[in-house]
């Protein structure tokens, strides 16, 4: 993540950095309300809101990296250094990063509303996420909300009410909500929009402590023997507690030299596609993660690096030494 001051341009958060509880301070180099905004699309609200609130210290999370990429380039346009953006889903960073009673605001725009019966569980206005951000909210809070389904609207403030975390309340969208992609087409579509605000009434009980188990390093084993060939690769799966891990391809690099593998890790609101390396060291082998992608370093990275291991294993080759 990102920990650079305002007046830099290094805005992408990045996972390798991330570290439960994170400071808000250290990471926007000075103090201010921290604001969320969830899926925030190409950036025209996160610019809007940086413009009309310099004093706050922006977070944006977004799983599209088009969007995130489209983002960047807007706020460097506008020459915006209070703003932080995050890829990946919002609950991994409410949840696992950011610290209780920090958040000033959180903003949700027009989400996908799963309108099919059976996507409901992943619509992210429901009584956990409630919850939680009660949990990271400050006394008196808010999250606001702007949406276009009008289903999923109710199901939203119903969702909120059960919590038992806010006092909730109905209002004209703000304008600056209006201006966004969405919005303009549901508006060009004459949809009805409308705007809640949920303001945090209630601490909920439940701590919600972060469930990524974090690592200083990274995970590594060190093996001897003949590196086996790879004339066909089958996919891998490898189950953990609330986790897959996934060797998706092997490949030898052009040299000759080592193995590459391309690995998919799915833990709990975080998913890593990441690379293993087995590479010559001092007339070992040596597997590691690549920097590549700057993933952060959890139990899932641990278990693929085992998962890896245990096919070098499996092909003849000698553990000497483990970091996993």
């Amino acid at each position: 993540m990102s920990t650079s001051a305002p007046g830099t341009t290094d805005t992408v958060l990045h996972r390798a950095d991330l570290g439960v509880q994170l400071d808000p301070t250290r990471l926007f180099g000075r103090s201010g309300p921290l604001v969320l905004e969830v899926g925030f699309g190409d950036g025209t609200f996160l610019v809007h809101l940086a413009e009309a609130h310099p004093d706050w210290n922006l977070l944006g999370a977004e799983v599209s990296l088009g969007s995130v990429a489209r983002a960047f380039r807007r706020l460097r346009r506008h020459g915006v250094r209070h703003a932080r953006l995050y890829r990946g889903d919002a609950q991994f960073l409410v949840r696992d990063v950011l610290p209780p009673g920090r958040l000033h605001r959180i903003y949700v725009n027009f989400p996908d509303p799963w309108p099919k019966k059976r996507h409901r569980d992943r619509r992210l206005l429901q009584v956990p996420f409630f919850r939680l951000a009660a949990s990271r909210l400050e006394d008196g809070g808010t999250i606001l909300f702007t949406s276009d389904h009008q289903e999923y609207f109710a199901f939203a403030l119903e969702q909120a009410e059960a919590s038992g975390c806010y006092a909730i309340a109905q209002a004209a969208p703000p304008p600056a909500t209006l201006t966004t992609k969405y919005a303009r087409k549901w508006r060009a579509q004459d949809k009805q929009i409308q705007h809640a605000i949920f303001t945090k009434t209630r601490t909920p009980d439940a701590s919600f402590a972060p469930v990524i188990d974090t690592y200083d390093a990274m995970h590594h084993a060190l093996f001897q023997g003949t590196l086996p060939e790879i004339d066909t690769f089958e996919k891998h799966v490898h189950a953990f507690d609330d986790g897959h891990v996934i060797l998706l391809e092997a490949f030898r690099p052009v040299d000759g030299e080592g193995l590459l593998f391309v690995v998919r890790i799915e833990e709990p609101d975080l998913t890593q596609e990441i690379l293993i390396e087995v590479r010559p060291s001092d007339g070992q082998y040596i597997v590691t993660v690549k920097a590549w992608g700057q993933p952060l370093a959890t139990r899932g990275t641990r278990e693929a690096v085992g998962l890896v291991a245990r096919w070098l294993r499996e092909r003849g080759m000698t553990e000497v030494e483990r970091f996993y």
